[in-house]
């Protein structure tokens, strides 16, 4: 009992580094793209993250991680996982670093929704009435007139929730069929041979040495964060970890204000208690009816 009392806080401790890294990656993107091309510092992300990650799991799993039995699954992850950056890191540049990490995780609770047509999973009416109250929770955020603002680009949050959905769905189909390191290595390997195409056409000089810390920031975040968020899961269940998630965005808010100088107004607020409350509502739901929980995004 104690062993796995001690397992269980230390899952809880490696989730809340995991989402400290994922916060430090978006603001690190925001602040980077004010200096250079947003591709350019997509293709940097995806080539750090794939050595850095490399570097800490190759020695520790061996080579035979690098070969995937589902080599199309793992190709159509990657590419879903660079079309949730790239949506991501656009919504960056429009939104605060805090509401982006609020509305962002209603992610878990849409791939609950979708689990039910793609893995037959069940549903109840709570967890629905849960999703429409995050979905009334973003809107608070974005709502016309608020700080946020709202225009065209509000379909760039929306189409990074709805991709990573369907990522949290091709994860969890493949963790029932794959090494989860190798498909880890196959995604940001994939992204990164992506990136050295793109990168010679959007490479601009960068001068600053602060720009230069966060574009390594970026990389070093999003792969640390991503070795932790797979450590956590080891030592806890889903259920357990999920509210924890939600330190991402108080880590974010942090981060928003102590750089960009950005505190939310009174709507904003409501929305983002609105969209913590359902979220750990839904999670205590799904624990008690022993579901797995979909992992919440990675940025």
């Amino acid at each position: 009992m104690r062993d796995s009392r001690a397992s269980i806080l230390a899952g809880i401790g490696l989730m809340a580094l995991a989402t400290l890294c994922f916060a430090i990656l978006d603001t690190s993107a925001k602040y980077v793209m004010s200096a250079v091309p947003m591709l350019m510092a997509l293709s940097m992300r995806y080539l750090l993250q794939a050595v850095v990650s490399t570097a800490v799991l190759l020695p520790l799993h061996g080579r035979g991680v690098l070969k995937p039995r589902h080599p199309r699954l793992q190709v159509l992850r990657a590419a879903v996982f660079a079309v949730t950056t790239l949506f991501a890191m656009w919504a960056l540049r429009y939104m605060p670093v805090g509401e982006f990490a609020a509305v962002v995780m209603l992610v878990p609770m849409l791939a609950t929704v979708l689990a039910v047509v793609v893995l037959k999973e069940k549903v109840s009416a709570w967890q629905w009435l849960f999703l429409t109250g995050a979905l009334a929770g973003a809107m608070m955020i974005i709502r016309p007139g608020g700080r946020v603002g709202f225009g065209w680009w509000v379909l760039l949050p929306a189409a990074c929730i709805v991709s990573s959905a369907w990522f949290q769905i091709l994860s969890s189909r493949l963790g029932r069929i794959e090494n989860p390191t190798t498909t880890h290595l196959c995604t940001v390997w994939l992204c990164a041979g992506a990136a050295l195409l793109v990168l010679p056409w959007t490479w601009v000089t960068v001068a600053s040495p602060s720009h230069w810390l966060a574009l390594l920031l970026m990389g070093t975040a999003s792969a640390l964060g991503h070795f932790l968020l797979a450590q956590s899961y080891r030592r806890a269940p889903a259920s357990t970890l999920m509210p924890y998630m939600y330190c991402q965005i108080g880590f974010a808010l942090l981060f928003g204000w102590l750089l960009f100088d950005h505190v939310p107004d009174q709507g904003a607020w409501s929305g983002i208690a609105l969209i913590a409350l359902c979220g750990v509502a839904s999670a205590w739901l799904t624990a008690r009816r022993h579901v797995p929980v979909s992992e919440a995004p990675a940025g």
